[in-house]
């Protein structure tokens, strides 16, 4: 397939299923291209989805595992082999896990998928966006982030204690919203800008999954929580919406909102891309050093 040069693409991680779904859904809808990174394949018998994959709009790049930085380095090898530009990046993957687990590189999964890997996925396709017409990279952060009490680099990679929804959980996204607010005069320097959002309260419950939401919540995100798609619209708003000039916002609602612990922001960020320089970029090095 020919691409035009006046059509957008966006890329989308976790992209078949909830959120990331709709928001697939919402940009084929509007006659935009999609790079999909997803875990797992989209729903089959979806129509509009199929006819995207057969005619090219919509393109699959697919791993087993993100959180894994040999599977990962497979995947964006992949992307930038083939992609010549990406106009908006959402970094939309992740989730809430049942117990406390780890990932390959050692650290707590929540924190390695949803704030290590974002960062690598930004500065791995950072050049694709400078080449965008919009130049802007979206980070799916939560609200759940207000019930963060203590805030470590310690506690995020190897936490104490293991809570539902309102520990790693929330204390992931929170750094994620963190380095996206440190970044962000850096990227400008690049006529990039970045922002974070909460996508508000939204049902994607799956029944093939283990939730990682309390017990107590499960029936309030059935009757309360909105669809998907409107989880997708506050992505879609925050990327093209009245805040589209901002950077290293954070966005609750359409508002810009003041994060907490922003006195840790540049740690974050610090701790981050020294795992991104040293495990994912060099990671024969840190190898060689560890055997010393």
């Amino acid at each position: 397939m020919n691409i035009s040069h006046t059509e957008n693409i966006a890329a989308i991680s976790g992209a078949n299923a909830g959120i990331g779904l709709a928001l697939t859904r919402k940009f084929l809808l509007e006659d935009w291209q999609v790079i999909a990174i997803i875990r797992s394949d989209f729903p089959s018998d979806d129509t509009l989805i199929q006819e995207a994959v057969h005619t090219g709009r919509l393109r699959i790049y697919k791993t087993k595992d993100l959180s894994d930085y040999s599977s990962l380095m497979r995947l964006i090898e992949e992307i930038k082999s083939n992609e010549q530009r990406i106009d908006i990046l959402f970094n939309n993957a992740g989730g809430s896990f049942p117990t406390l687990s780890y990932s390959k590189q050692g650290r707590e999964i929540h924190y390695e998928l949803m704030t290590v890997v974002p960062y690598i996925i930004l500065m791995e396709l950072k050049e694709l966006i400078k080449k965008g017409h919009f130049k802007t990279v979206i980070n799916t952060s939560s609200e759940a982030i207000k019930f963060t009490r203590k805030f470590t680099i310690e506690n995020l990679e190897h936490p104490k204690v293991f809570r539902k929804l309102i520990g790693p959980y929330a204390t992931s996204k929170l750094a994620l919203s963190l380095w996206t607010q440190a970044i962000a005069p850096e990227l400008a320097q690049e006529n990039i800008k970045i922002r974070s959002v909460d996508p508000g309260s939204t049902n994607t419950l799956r029944k093939e999954t283990r939730s990682g939401l309390p017990l107590l919540v499960l029936p309030l995100m059935k009757l309360f929580f909105s669809p998907p798609a409107h989880g997708a619209s506050r992505l879609y708003e925050a990327a093209l919406g009245q805040h589209q000039n901002e950077t290293g916002v954070f966005l609750i609602k359409g508002k810009i909102t003041e994060l907490k612990f922003k006195e840790q922001a540049k740690n974050v960020l610090k701790r981050i891309n020294e795992i991104y320089e040293h495990e994912f970029c060099y990671p024969e090095a840190t190898h060689i050093s560890d055997q010393k």
